[in-house]
Order: C-alpha cells, then sequence, then structure tokens
C-alpha cells in the first residue's frame, strides 16, 4: 500500500484548480452561475439531461412507454453539456437546485411540475403513466427496495471508483482498492438476486431494472471506465444474463443514446424531439 505525506488542516480550503478532470465545474457551493433560460420544445414533457447513466435511465423509460403505445409519453430531451457547465445556468437550477442531470419539467399539469433526481422521475413517470411498477403489493415493495438500493449504491460505484480508477489526476491504491471492493460487492448483491429472480421484481421488468441497468448492465458489458476486466466482470454470470437481455429491449437500444455526444456516430443522439430523430446517421444532423 502507497504511503501519504498529506495531513488534513484543521478547515478545509477550496482548491479550484485541483487537475481533476471535473476541475473546472465541481465546486462547494450551489446556485446558477450564469442566466440562461432552457428551451421548450411541442411536448408537455420537456426533459434536460446527458447519456450519462443516470440520464438514461429517464429516456430508457420514456422510450419504454412509448413503445406501449402511451402518447402522452412523447418528450422533447435537451443536451445539458455538464463538462461546460449547463448544470449551472439559471433555468436549470430553477428545476434542480442541485445542480445534477436529468431533470424534467411537466407542462400537462395545471402548473409545470418540476421533479429531479433520477429515481424520482422514474417514479413520477411510472406512477403517471401506470407503468413498470407491479400492481402487486409485494412485488411493487420489492421493485421500490431495488431502486433505492440502486440509488444509494450507484454513487460507490460512480463518484467512487469511477471517480478514482477513471477520472482522478493521479492514481491512489487505497482508494481503488477500497471502492473495487465496494464495486464488487454490489454485483455480488445482485448476482445472487438474479440467480433466482429473472429481473429485480421477480418475472415482471420495472423501474428498478431501468433504474439499475445503466449503471451495473453499463459496468458488465465493458461500457462503463472500460474496467470489465480489472473487476472481473464476466464472473458475474447473473447480472451479465440480465443485462444482455435487457440490451436488446428496442426501447433500451433507443433511450440509451439520447443526449449522447460521443462514441460512435450511429450512438449518438444529442437532442431528441420526434421517433424519427432516431433514423440521424451523421453528425451534421445531429
Amino acid at each position: 500500500m502507497s504511503d501519504s505525506t498529506y495531513v488534513p488542516p484543521k478547515v478545509w480550503q477550496w482548491q479550484a484548480d485541483n487537475g481533476g478532470t471535473w476541475a473546472s465545474t465541481n465546486r462547494p457551493i450551489a446556485g446558477a452561475t450564469h442566466d440562461k433560460v432552457l428551451p421548450v420544445g411541442q411536448h408537455p414533457l420537456q426533459l434536460y439531461s446527458l447519456a450519462t447513466p443516470n440520464g438514461q435511465k429517464v429516456t430508457i423509460l420514456l422510450e419504454e412507454l412509448l413503445a406501449l403505445g402511451l402518447s402522452g409519453a412523447e418528450y422533447d430531451a435537451y443536451l445539458i453539456d455538464i463538462g461546460e457547465g449547463d448544470q449551472f445556468g439559471s433555468g436549470f437550477v430553477e428545476i434542480n437546485p442541485n445542480s445534477k442531470i436529468p431533470a424534467l419539467l411537466d407542462h400537462s399539469t395545471a402548473e409545470p411540475t418540476r421533479v429531479f433526481e433520477s429515481g424520482s422521475i422514474l417514479f413520477y413517470l411510472a406512477e403517471k403513466f401506470d407503468a413498470f411498477i407491479p400492481k402487486d403489493a409485494a412485488l411493487r415493495t420489492e421493485c421500490m427496495s431495488w431502486l433505492f438500493w440502486q440509488m444509494g449504491s450507484a454513487p460507490y460505484l460512480g463518484g467512487g471508483f469511477g471517480h478514482f480508477y477513471n477520472y482522478a489526476p493521479m492514481k491512489i491504491e487505497y482508494a481503488i482498492d477500497r471502492f473495487a471492493m465496494e464495486s464488487k460487492r454490489q454485483l455480488d448483491v445482485l448476482d445472487k438476486h438474479l440467480a433466482n429472480n429473472t429481473f429485480m421484481a421477480g418475472d415482471e421488468y420495472s423501474i428498478a431494472d431501468i433504474a439499475i441497468w445503466p449503471w451495473y448492465g453499463g459496468l458488465v458489458l465493458n461500457r462503463l471506465y472500460d474496467a470489465g476486466e480489472f473487476l472481473d466482470v464476466t464472473s458475474y454470470k447473473h447480472v451479465c444474463r440480465w443485462a444482455k437481455a435487457i440490451d436488446e429491449r428496442p426501447a433500451v437500444k433507443r433511450g440509451r443514446i439520447v443526449n449522447r455526444t460521443w462514441g460512435e456516430l450511429h450512438e449518438q443522439l444529442k437532442e431528441r424531439h420526434d421517433a424519427s430523430d432516431f433514423d440521424l446517421k451523421t453528425q451534421d444532423k445531429l
């Protein structure tokens, strides 16, 4: 284990230029940094997001709702470029005072309803359209338990393992080891559960799966931090089975690329305003 000569000061001071990937946008204070009015499209549901795992959750659910024929789930998805600090624009902060994507504004209500935090958005939409939450009381509770599990667990995978393994300006053995261990523990939690369940709430695909898949499905499909070999993800056979099955769903294929501006062109859709937008194949059209 590597040594460290760092001694924490009595009072922490913000070092804005810390060399990290997100040094230009991370800060210890809340609120808007600049005025910026958010665009509003033609549909009642207005989403402001980015295709990170948390952003993918909402666009996947919206595409699943549309696949059921629920036309009220039509939506406009506008890109929030967190690398450029769009999340600190005044319009976005009005919807989400926490300045994190995704954020949703529902104009179908008497007064527009703001919804922030990805899990809250999933629950709001599932209730609104009466879909992807089990009707059976026990299975509904199971679904909600796993939804909350994801919200509480993923920060250890993203802000913990992902940060120190992929984004930190230096490799810190202790930090990577600590969060790799926790990430593998969480994968084992999922693997043991999925050994006896098709989906997170038994045989019924739900918002619990939609919440968990972009993080842990992305990890075992080696789309997250390029860490598949490091974490030996193929050893979690039940998670891999579940992840591959969800990956084949047409709505998932569409939802995961909305507000995506990196990777292969066929997996990018900068903004989404209509189902026909998925036919766009070139950057010029995006």
